[in-house]
């Protein structure tokens, strides 16, 4: 793992913004990342941590348009000089200290009600969301990059990679109402990429907050009757992770994935 110091210049290289303060190659297991996170908590107690998962490249893209969306009209978002580390790191703390405060305007949260049905999962995607969930290395790239986020609260935290830049993915502002939901059920939200979320608990839930988490996803994601759910339920309470898709096309990156993973040796 390579680290970085908060504003370290040159602040672009290898890094989102200022705040990526470490770094992983070659990455090949979901536990290295989950390793990792626990470690950069200890060296930043002050912030939270977030960081990237699927298809680093069109993460990092989504999320520049992303953020420049929810920003546009609220002045503007460089550094006055943006030869000096320090103007940088300062304007893209600004940055994060307003999206979140977007976020967390009660005004403008996407009500949980209105995300029924808004993935409308057919079998054959909610399999593959099964089995990303049952083999989470398949999701992670070999390359993730870790921010430190200068917010108050974990579910806050998306502000530092806000995402879902287009009209058929969930929204940054859906994706902070479904997190909200998630942390309800004990999950704190720990990764985002460009079509997946990913959320840890302490420990792994009982059958019975699977079950309640279960009903919860088929309101996200539709076909109730689906032979996935059970599935699902009976594979959450083995582990702490959860892997959940806000893109439309999410099913394409666990797909590419799982045969991706099916043609190794």
């Amino acid at each position: 793992m390579t680290t970085f110091e908060p504003g370290e210049p040159p602040v672009r290289r290898n890094r989102l913004d200022s705040n990526t303060v470490a770094r992983l190659d070659d990455v090949t297991t979901f536990a290295q990342l989950l390793d990792a996170l626990e470690l950069v908590r200890m060296d930043h107690p002050d912030a939270r941590i977030l960081c990237t998962l699927d298809d680093l490249g069109q993460c990092a893209y989504t999320s520049m348009h992303a953020t420049l969306g929810l920003i546009e009209g609220e002045g503007g978002v460089g550094p006055d000089d943006p030869g000096d580390p320090a103007a940088t790191h300062h304007a893209e703390n600004a940055t994060v200290s307003r999206i979140a405060a977007l976020l967390d305007n009660p005004s403008a949260r996407v009500p949980w009600d209105a995300l029924r049905d808004t993935r409308n999962a057919s079998e054959d995607e909610l399999a593959a969301l099964v089995a990303a969930n049952r083999s989470p290395d398949r999701v992670v790239d070999d390359v993730v990059l870790i921010q430190r986020v200068p917010v108050d609260r974990d579910d806050l935290a998306i502000a530092g990679i806000p995402n879902g830049y287009f009209a058929d993915d969930w929204s940054t502002y859906d994706n902070h109402t479904v997190i909200r939901r998630m942390t309800a059920h004990g999950y704190r939200h720990i990764a985002i990429g460009a079509s997946l979320l990913a959320f840890a608990r302490p420990t792994a839930p009982t059958p019975e907050q699977a079950a309640a988490l279960v009903t919860d996803l088929t309101h996200l994601y539709g076909s109730p009757t689906a032979i996935a759910w059970h599935e699902l339920a009976v594979l959450l309470p083995t582990q702490r992770q959860l892997i959940l898709g806000y893109a439309e096309n999410f099913a394409d990156a666990l797909t590419a994935d799982t045969e991706g993973a099916a043609g190794q040796p």
